[in-house]
């Protein structure tokens, strides 16, 4: 097997692991609050023991405006997770992770506004393009505007809402620099703890079963300490463009297993938006950047050193799940 073949394995891997997050939020049975509370504890204590297997706490090239800037990006990490997870339940997992894949479309804006980075016309018109996807996606009609699908329109907001944060995590996360993604990742989920304990409801989990308690573990092991574990070993052997189109496994298999277990599929209208999205969000991804640096979506270049990650960003592809 080839290093790319590896890195392909690794990410195909990791994207599948992140698209059916949905299927374990809903079947833990668990509020949102107390879902993303486990999924940071049990993906620290899995990040935290990889992380000191490999050693890599020594020398690990925190400076204080870097740490100031990873704990920033895990209270946007954190609040995503939050705004994801309350949209499964409004909408449905397949819409919910189609509209969250708008992340890199924020990212770009963002950029735009907060540091001044280049925003062209052809990628507005891209952004343009995304939109009308998104109002196909998302199957609101006009009696939905009229106060006939409140829960729907609130998923559908929160969504995109958990896309903001992502995005704005994405660009903090890209000025850190000489810090491993993985500790990046660990002091992210880390800053969940302490944030949410006041606010998790642990006696609503006394009563809970096994099998909740397996789902929530594998939220944790599995979706958080794995996955990004995998993520970070593909982007070092993979370039951009592979990265990019191998981002839209993740939407893929959230809408195969919401259909599989759950019967939600998309309507004929929806459907049509779909590759709106796919197109826009790969040639924004794919935008060639106007001096050298990470490109938009925290999709970045990556070279064939294991050092390089070093300095890669923290916020998960199309994933902030």
């Amino acid at each position: 097997m080839t290093t790319e073949t590896k890195g392909i394995a690794q990410l195909t891997a990791a994207m599948v692991l992140s698209g059916t997050i949905g299927v374990f939020v809903v079947e833990s049975g668990a509020s949102s609050l107390n879902v993303v509370f486990f999924r940071v504890l049990f993906g620290a204590l899995a990040l935290g023991a990889y992380v000191a297997a490999r050693g890599w706490t020594r020398g690990h090239g925190f400076t204080r405006r870097s740490l100031a800037l990873t704990v920033l990006a895990g209270l946007f990490i954190v609040g995503n997770w939050i705004l994801l997870f309350e949209a499964y339940g409004n909408t449905s997992i397949s819409v919910a992770s189609v509209v969250y894949h708008m992340q890199p479309f924020f990212v770009v804006v963002f950029g735009a506004l907060l540091f001044r980075e280049r925003l062209t016309a052809a990628t507005l018109g891209r952004v343009g393009v995304a939109f009308v996807g998104l109002v196909l996606v998302s199957g609101v009609r006009p009696s939905d505007l009229t106060g006939g699908g409140g829960d729907y329109l609130l998923g559908i907001g929160q969504a995109l809402g958990a896309a903001v944060l992502y995005g704005l995590a994405t660009l903090v996360v890209k000025r850190v620099n000489g810090v491993r993604p993985h500790l990046i990742a660990l002091v992210q989920v880390l800053v969940g703890i302490p944030l949410l304990l006041p606010f998790a409801d642990l006696g609503a989990m006394s009563g809970a079963g096994a099998g909740s308690w397996g789902w929530l573990v594998a939220l944790g092991v599995f979706h958080t300490g794995v996955m990004y574990v995998l993520m970070y070993a593909a982007y070092a052997k993979l370039s951009t463009p592979k990265i990019a189109v191998l981002a839209f496994v993740y939407p893929a298999v959230a809408m195969l297993t919401d259909w599989v277990v759950y019967g939600h599929h998309m309507g004929p209208l929806q459907a049509l938006g779909l590759p709106l999205i796919v197109w826009a969000s790969l040639r924004v991804t794919l935008r060639k950047p106007a001096a050298p640096a990470v490109v938009a979506g925290s999709v970045p270049r990556t070279d064939a050193r294991p050092t390089s990650v070093a300095s890669r960003s923290a916020t998960p592809v199309a994933s902030g799940e």
